[in-house]
C-alpha cells in the first residue's frame, strides 16, 4: 500500500511561536536514520546542509529535552550530538537555536486544507506557521472516488472544477487525486482517509435508507481500491447528511473491507452531546466487529447539561482499551466548535439534495422549525444545545449580509425582526450555502482534563489559509491551535509538560497512522 507524503520540514520554535526552516528541494518519503549514522559517520568532505546548534531538543517521544546539535542532509535528519559535537564536519549553513526548542514538525490528523491543496493557496501559511508540516485530510468526504452522477449533482461547482473531478473517475480515482495534489505542489506533507459519505454517495446517491446488497458490494469494492491507492482508512461524519444516513451495519461492512489493509476507522461520532455515550458504543462496535482501530475526531462533550458525562467518556475509552480494542481520540484546544449553520436543520431536510427546495416550501419549513425547537431530538440539534446566543455567524458572503459577520444568531435575528429559526433558514437559503459558524458548546475544565489523557492527540479541524489573501472570518484554530497549546496550556498554565505536548503533536499521530520515519 502506498501512502505518499511529501518532504520533511524541521521546525524550530520558541515558546508558542513557530516557523519553518528552509524546506528541502527534493520531495519524497523520509526514511529513519540508519544505525551507522551519527558523529563520525560521514567523511570530512561530505558536508551537512544544515546544522541546528545548541537547541533544546524535544524529540517527540515524550522523553525529557536534551541540549544538542542536529544535522540535516537533503531531506533527512542524519546526525545528533552534544553541542559542538558535529563541528568537525563541513557545514553549508548553521542555525543558532540556543534558547529555542527543536522538535519534529507537527502532524494535524484532522485537516480541512483540501480546497487549498487542490485549487487554492497551497502554501497553507496559517498551518505551516503553527509548526504543522503534515496534514491528514478526509473527514466525512473526499474528492475521490467519484462517478458521473456525483459530478453532475455538483451544480454550484465551476466547469473547471467539475472537469478536474472527472479526472478522478475510474478504479484509481483516489490515487489520481493524491497525485494531482503532489503534482500541483503543496508546502506540507499530505495524506488522507476516504470519506464514508463519499463512498455512500458513490453507491447510493444522497438518498436515505440502508444500501441494497448491490450498493453495499460497490461500497466494499471502492473501499478496497481506495486503500490500495494509499488511504489511511475510512472517515465518517455522522451528523452531516448524507453521511448521517449510514447505519451501523453499513459502516461495519466498510470496516471489514479495509481491515486487511491496516485501515483505521476515524469518526465524527453520531452525537457529541445528549447521545454521546450511545454514539461511542456505536463507534466501538464498528471497530470491534470490523476488526479495525477506532479514532474519535475532535473529542468533546457538547452542551452544558452534558459536561458531567466526561467521566463516563474517559472510562468508556479506558475500558475498551483495557479489553484490547485499539481506540484513541484527538482534540482541538478551544471551547467552541465550528461547522455550518445548516447543521442546525434536521438531516432529513437535506436528503436527495433537496435542502434549498425544502427551505422554499412553507409547509416543510414549518415542519423543520417545529423539530428544531424540540428540546430533545434524535439528531445533533446544535442550535438548541448552544442556544442562538452561542452561535457566531462567520461565513456570510453576500454584500447585504456583511454587517452580520461575527454577530450571534440571536442578534442577527433580532435585527431582522424574525424568530431565530426563521432567520437561520432565510440566511442559508439566501446565501445558497451552509454558512460557516462557530458554536460555543464545551467546558474549559473538560478541555484541560482531556489534555491529560494518554490516548489524546492534537488536531485543528481547520483548513490552512494565507492571511494576506483570506476572505472573511475564520475560527482561530486555523491559525492558533498549536500556539495556544504550547503557550497557554503548557507554558502559562502547566496543564501538561512541553515534552508530552510535542509527543501528542508528533509521534503519537505518526504511530497511529504507521508513518515510518515521522514524528521523532
Amino acid at each position: 500500500m502506498t501512502r505518499r507524503l511529501l518532504a520533511l520540514v524541521l521546525l524550530v520554535f520558541t515558546g508558542a511561536c513557530a516557523g519553518p526552516a528552509p524546506a528541502p528541494s527534493v520531495p519524497g518519503p523520509v526514511p529513519p536514520p540508519g544505525p551507522a549514522e551519527g558523529p563520525g559517520a560521514y567523511p570530512a568532505g561530505d558536508p551537512f546542509d544544515y546544522l541546528i546548534h545548541g537547541g533544546r531538543i524535544v524529540d517527540g517521544t515524550g522523553a525529557p529535552w536534551i541540549l544538542g546539535d542536529l544535522a540535516i542532509r537533503g531531506d533527512r535528519i542524519v546526525a545528533m550530538a552534544p553541542p559542538g559535537g558535529l563541528d568537525h564536519h563541513p557545514i553549508r549553513e548553521r542555525i543558532d537555536a540556543r534558547g529555542m526548542v527543536v522538535s519534529p514538525g507537527f502532524i494535524d490528523i484532522m485537516s480541512h486544507s483540501l480546497g487549498a491543496f487542490l485549487n487554492g493557496d497551497s502554501r497553507v501559511v496559517s498551518k505551516v506557521t503553527q509548526g504543522i508540516t503534515t496534514e491528514i485530510l478526509g473527514e466525512g468526504s473526499t474528492p475521490a472516488p467519484v462517478n458521473d452522477a456525483m459530478i453532475e449533482a455538483m451544480e454550484s461547482a465551476s466547469s473547471e472544477h467539475q472537469e478536474l473531478l472527472r479526472s478522478f473517475r475510474g478504479d484509481r480515482g483516489f490515487d489520481r487525486w493524491l497525485r494531482v495534489m503532489e503534482e500541483r505542489g503543496v508546502s506540507a506533507n499530505v495524506g488522507s482517509f476516504m470519506g464514508a459519505a463519499t463512498l455512500r454517495t458513490y453507491a447510493k446517491g444522497t438518498a436515505m435508507g440502508p444500501p441494497t446488497p448491490a450498493e453495499l458490494d460497490t461500497m466494499r469494492a471502492i473501499t478496497r481500491r481506495g486503500m490500495e491507492d494509499g488511504a489511511f482508512g475510512v472517515a465518517s461524519a455522522l451528523i452531516y447528511p448524507p453521511g448521517s444516513f449510514a447505519g451501523t451495519e453499513e459502516l461495519v461492512e466498510i470496516a471489514r473491507a479495509m481491515a486487511p489493509y491496516g485501515g483505521v476507522y476515524i469518526t465524527h461520532m453520531r452525537s457529541e452531546a445528549d447521545e454521546i455515550l450511545e454514539a461511542m458504543d456505536e463507534a466501538l462496535r464498528i471497530g470491534q466487529e470490523g476488526g479495525v482501530p477506532v479514532e474519535i475526531y475532535h473529542l468533546k462533550v457538547a452542551g452544558q447539561r452534558n459536561w458531567p458525562k466526561l467521566d463516563q467518556v474517559i472510562e468508556k475509552i479506558d475500558s475498551a482499551r483495557g479489553a484490547g480494542l485499539d481506540v484513541q481520540a484527538n482534540m482541538y484546544p478551544y471551547v467552541a466548535g465550528g461547522t455550518g449553520l445548516s447543521a442546525c436543520f434536521p438531516p432529513w431536510a437535506s436528503a436527495d439534495g433537496a435542502l434549498f427546495s425544502n427551505l422554499r416550501d412553507p409547509e416543510i419549513r414549518a415542519r423543520m422549525k417545529e423539530e428544531i425547537l424540540q428540546e430533545v431530538t434524535d439528531w445533533e440539534n446544535l442550535c438548541q444545545l448552544t442556544t442562538p446566543e452561542g452561535v457566531l455567524l462567520m461565513g456570510l458572503n453576500r454584500e447585504e449580509h456583511e454587517q452580520w459577520r461575527g454577530r450571534s444568531l440571536a442578534q442577527v435575528a433580532d435585527e431582522m425582526g424574525l424568530h431565530w429559526v426563521d432567520a437561520a433558514m432565510d440566511l442559508v437559503l439566501a446565501e445558497g450555502q451552509r454558512i460557516g459558524s462557530i458554536y460555543f458548546m464545551m467546558s474549559e475544565e473538560n478541555v484541560r482534563r482531556q489534555f491529560q489523557q494518554p490516548w489524546i492527540k492534537w488536531s485543528t479541524d481547520a483548513g490552512g489559509m494565507d492571511p494576506d489573501s483570506a476572505q472573511g472570518l475564520a475560527h482561530p484554530r486555523a491559525y492558533g491551535s498549536y500556539p495556544r497549546i504550547l503557550g497557554m496550556y503548557v507554558r502559562e498554565e502547566g496543564v501538561i509538560s512541553l515534552e508530552e505536548a510535542v509527543q501528542k503533536a508528533t509521534s503519537a499521530v505518526a504511530r497511529r497512522l504507521f508513518l515510518e520515519g515521522r514524528g521523532v
